[in-house]
């Protein structure tokens, strides 16, 4: 008659059977390398997953939703500057302009080269238009042109230069910005009605804009950010 055999309970592996007690420095420090390395796989998955989620609802004009994704991301992953472009672009659409500058200032010095980063930035600075001051609008008119130099053809950054100097009353500058829209966009129809203006008020020899074009009128030029 056949023995009968019993079945093998499951063998541990070779580093399951030793105990930490039992290793070396050198192989707790390679064993605890990887356990970090796993942890901050996962931590970069989540943050990933949670900007993703994030920038959705931003398109959707959902900044307050958004802002709490976003936070959360920027937690996880602090040094990434789509994170920052986009927690400080929800900040500014609630009107948390401190918030965004402390964001985004962080991020222009982590990637000076990155265009977005210096326009939202420049909205940050000047919040709305109509009631930013001219240390505000200096502040965001630097950021404009930080952006122009890492990209030349940063959308929406010449026509936002050509309100900033319209409002501070330097109608040759502003004059040059919405010229320079125009380049960048022969279809943009706002920087074509302002140089209009422009034009009239100084065919008129008059160097104030008409009541047309007084401070009221003027859009919020983070709109184009």
């Amino acid at each position: 008659m056949s023995k009968k055999k019993h079945a093998r309970p499951p063998q541990p592996s070779p580093s399951q059977r030793r105990s930490a007690d039992a290793m070396s420095a050198e192989e707790l420090a390679v064993q605890r390398a990887q356990i970090e390395e796993e942890q901050a796989h996962r931590r970069r998955q989540q943050g990933f997953e949670l900007l993703r989620e994030g920038a959705r609802l931003l398109a959707q004009n959902r900044p307050d939703e958004a802002a709490s994704h976003l936070e959360r991301a920027a937690a996880l992953l602090p040094e990434d500057p789509d994170v920052a472009i986009n927690l400080g672009g929800a900040y500014v659409l609630q009107r948390r302009y401190n918030k965004a500058v402390a964001v985004l200032e962080r991020a222009s010095l982590l990637a000076p080269d990155n265009a977005m980063v210096w326009t939202n930035l420049a909205a940050a600075y000047l919040g709305s238009l109509q009631l930013s001051g001219p240390q505000q609008q200096s502040k965001a008119i630097a950021a404009y042109e930080a952006a122009l130099q890492a990209n030349p053809a940063t959308p929406h950054v010449h026509y936002n230069l050509g309100l900033i100097h319209h409002d501070r009353r330097e109608h040759a500058l502003a004059e040059h910005w919405f010229r320079r829209a125009l380049e960048a966009d022969p279809n943009d129809h706002d920087a074509r009605r302002w140089l209009a203006r422009l034009a009239a008020a100084a065919e008129a020899d008059d160097a104030q804009p008409s009541p047309a074009t007084g401070r009221d009128e003027l859009p919020d030029a983070a709109a184009r950010g």
